[in-house]
């Protein structure tokens, strides 16, 4: 069971929305081992539910239309009050968490880390204040999880 799971998800070829992805990438070269599991996704799915319940704690990474470009943003999460989970092809962290308790009996701590995007058109690269905001965030979840 990895101590610690991180999602980074986001679309790399839409700009600024794919800085969770180009972060876990970055994260998954410099964080080896059996306690530490990166995935970067495009989009969460149910698929992940499982992962998810088996760490000890998770940290979804995103991009976010809300708050200023470059803006490092986290908040604790915790499984949605909703009575029943939803199986489509997209979720959000809260929905993973809750799928993952209802289907496995698990709901791991977990923390949610969005930075504010300022473009989402076609191409490859991030905005500079994303990149930047990008580089802080891996140093941040590397000190984190190798203290």
């Amino acid at each position: 069971m990895p101590r610690a799971l991180i999602i980074g998800y986001g679309n790399p070829l839409r700009g600024d929305d794919g800085l969770g992805w180009h972060v876990a990438e970055r994260l998954r070269s410099l964080l080896k081992g059996p306690d530490v599991e990166v995935l970067a996704v495009q989009q969460l799915t149910p698929e992940l539910m499982e992962p998810v319940s088996l760490a000890e704690r998770v940290i979804f990474i995103d991009a976010s239309a809300e708050g200023t470009p470059g803006e490092v943003r986290e908040r604790v999460i915790s499984p949605t009050s909703e009575d029943r989970v939803r199986f489509t092809h997209s979720s959000s962290p809260e929905g993973l968490l809750s799928g993952a308790l209802c289907l496995y009996g698990r709901a791991p701590e977990a923390i949610l880390l969005t930075v504010g995007a300022s473009q989402f058109d076609f191409g490859a690269n991030l905005s500079p204040l994303v990149r930047e905001a990008a580089d802080r965030l891996v140093a941040k979840v590397s000190a984190s999880l190798l203290s």
